[in-house]
């Protein structure tokens, strides 16, 4: 008896884990299937976690970025959605690395914790829990609050803790630029056993992707990585960069998301913005100029000369040109149904100016404040999306100390950009670097002008990520001016 019990339960430790988590998998998988819901899972998911931690839980971190681009949205009870796999891996790596942190008594470096980005990364935080007292859906905002938790940890404190050198952060962006040339290559077939056509890419990008409008925008946020990957490598590497720049274009291209083509020349203005030392003239300009546009919209109330004609307001699905033709002359119905939410958020914002309506309740308390002129055929929202603005989306649902908040945060990070860049020299990786990263996070701060993507997986993983990278390239340009060795940063013991 005791023979059979040692085959069927191994002495050494690491098979002993091994065999434990596989029990755990398969109960929690057969469990999940019988009751047809992914919420059974969350106590395996806890149980790995803590099994993780006591081992190594670096594959989780880089294992998340490899599977980001198959991630996809699963319902739960409640109105409420999970991402799957990715949510559970930040989840798991949120518990390891806290453990990690208190546990083992591991500090990061003051320098960047107590960095500008991070304290405001805080501050939103904290503000986002102080508008939830008085949000209108108290369950929505307790998920975005928690859900936030498990983005800022993994992308913010996951980074400082793993990556350590510059190659450390081309391995993140190549596991993801892998997992997505994948999906790409899947979707161009099924694209093009359509002929490519408009109005059939959601259906071709579908499950994999939401809609083509977040395929298009994870295909731009990489192509900075790609570009300067291929610039930052020789040989055989440098082919298979170039191969996915020219695979992640042709994809971004085919996907006929007007923003997304629009983000690559303007990340190539912002390129000559911090070359040539701009950056604060141009954030002066857009505060100037976003003031004047408030002012005289607001004036009168001059925005409503701009209401769409509900009968000529169509979606051309069928031709891309004139889709482009129906933008510029305000026909277009997904950009007329943007303005009607618009109109909605600044209504939102005038009735709870200090702390909104409360995260993430934009849907459906947005239609009491809706304005029929502005009504389109789609405004009935089935699909539950919200202000296709993030500044407004956070006027609405936190208040202007949110949205505030949040625009010095990009506004810090540009700066952030422009001056780590003069401090690299030409053409050196850490140069490239800094491009890729903050090239990468500008096209994702253009989108948030027409879309929420920050709580998005595929997309907001990047975006905290390209900060944390960003703040600790200033470690190592700080090690490089002191004559060590760049791209040692270790994670400080504490001594008792």
């Amino acid at each position: 008896m005791s023979a059979l019990l040692n085959r069927l339960f191994p002495t050494d430790p690491s098979q002993r884990l091994f065999v434990g988590i596989m029990l755990l998998l398969m109960l929690g998988g057969a469990t999940a299937a019988l009751l047809q819901t992914p919420l059974t899972l969350l106590p395996v998911v806890l149980a790995l976690g803590l099994l993780v931690v006591f081992t190594d839980w670096t594959l989780l971190f880089y294992l998340l970025f490899l599977t980001l681009a198959f991630s996809r949205e699963v319902p739960i009870p409640g109105g409420l959605s999970l991402d799957v796999p990715s949510e559970p891996l930040m989840m798991t790596l949120t518990g390891c690395i806290i453990a990690t942190l208190f546990m083992r008594r591991v500090r990061l470096p003051t320098r960047e914790l107590l960095h500008p980005v991070i304290i405001l990364l805080v501050l939103l935080l904290l503000w986002s829990v102080t508008s939830s007292f008085f949000s209108v859906d108290s369950t929505k905002s307790i998920k975005y609050i928690l859900a936030k938790i498990w983005y800022l940890v993994p992308f913010i404190l996951g980074t400082f803790l793993l990556v350590r050198q510059p190659a450390k952060a081309w391995q993140v962006a190549r596991l993801y630029v892998i997992g997505t040339c994948i999906t790409v290559l899947i979707i161009i077939v099924r694209h093009g056993a359509h002929g490519f056509t408009f109005d059939t890419i959601n259906p071709a990008v579908a499950p994999l992707y939401r809609n083509h409008v977040t395929y298009a925008t994870v295909l731009a946020l990489l192509l900075p990585f790609s570009w300067y990957g291929a610039r930052n490598t020789t040989g055989l590497p440098r082919l298979l960069w170039r191969i996915a720049t020219g695979l992640l274009l042709f994809g971004l291209l085919t996907a006929y998301t007007r923003a997304s083509i629009l983000a690559i020349p303007v990340a190539g203005i912002f390129y000559l913005v911090i070359r040539w030392r701009q950056t604060r003239l141009f954030l002066l300009a857009t505060v100037v100029a976003t003031l004047a546009g408030t002012g005289y919209f607001l004036s009168e109330n001059n925005y409503m000369l701009y209401a769409p004609d509900f009968e000529k307001t169509v979606f051309n699905a069928k031709d891309f040109g004139k889709h482009l033709e129906a933008t510029y002359k305000l026909q277009d119905m997904s950009g007329m149904e943007r303005v009607y939410r618009w109109v909605a958020a600044a209504r939102m914002t005038a009735d709870k100016p200090l702390v909104g309506s409360g995260p993430s309740t934009f849907y459906p308390e947005y239609k009491r404040y809706t304005v029929r002129s502005f009504r389109t055929y789609v405004s009935d929202n089935p699909e539950r999306s919200t202000t296709h603005n993030y500044f407004l989306l956070l006027l609405a649902e936190q208040g202007f100390p949110g949205m505030l908040l949040f625009a010095v945060l990009l506004g810090i990070s540009l700066l952030m950009i422009e001056h780590l860049y003069h401090r690299t020299a030409p053409h050196s990786e850490l140069r490239n670097v800094v491009l890729a990263c903050g090239l990468s996070f500008i096209i994702i701060v253009f989108h948030l002008l027409l879309n929420e993507l920050v709580e998005v997986d595929k997309i907001g993983s990047f975006f905290f990520f390209n900060l944390a990278v960003l703040i600790r390239m200033g470690t190592w340009l700080n090690q490089q001016r002191e004559g060590g060795q760049v791209g040692l940063v270790e994670p400080v013991v504490a001594v008792d």
